[in-house]
């Protein structure tokens, strides 16, 4: 091994025997309190937005994407998923230009929010 490698290597080992119990416990506190529904990003869009949501546990998930005449466009999640944060990839590119609504649904929210096409 060159001496670099053999640095890295060492520098590794340590950051490994620096973690300790408490940092685990760290990443389980982190899973969300509730159900949510973020704004998608970017906003206006251009063919691809992300649309991200959070679950506190493992549920059943209903993700649309709707026209603002109400009507289904794109069924993005009709899932189980597990518990943390997901982001869904919305691709628009068969779209018009305009608002569009995208609706969550979950054991405990219900919430839709808007987001908005620019070609």
């Amino acid at each position: 091994q060159s001496d670099a490698t053999a640095e890295i290597l060492q520098a590794a080992s340590i950051k490994l025997n620096e973690l300790s119990p408490t940092d685990i416990e760290k990443d389980s506190a982190e899973l969300p309190r509730k159900s949510s529904l973020e704004q998608n990003y970017p906003n206006p869009f251009n063919a691809y937005t992300a649309i991200s949501y959070e679950l506190p546990r493992r549920q059943l998930v209903n993700l649309n994407a709707y026209d603002i005449g109400g009507r289904l466009i794109q069924t993005l999640v009709n899932e189980i998923r597990d518990s943390g944060t997901h982001t869904i990839r919305f691709d628009s590119s068969n779209l018009a230009s305009g608002l569009y609504l995208y609706r969550l649904k979950t054991e405990d929210l219900d919430i839709t929010r808007r987001m908005t096409l620019l070609k």
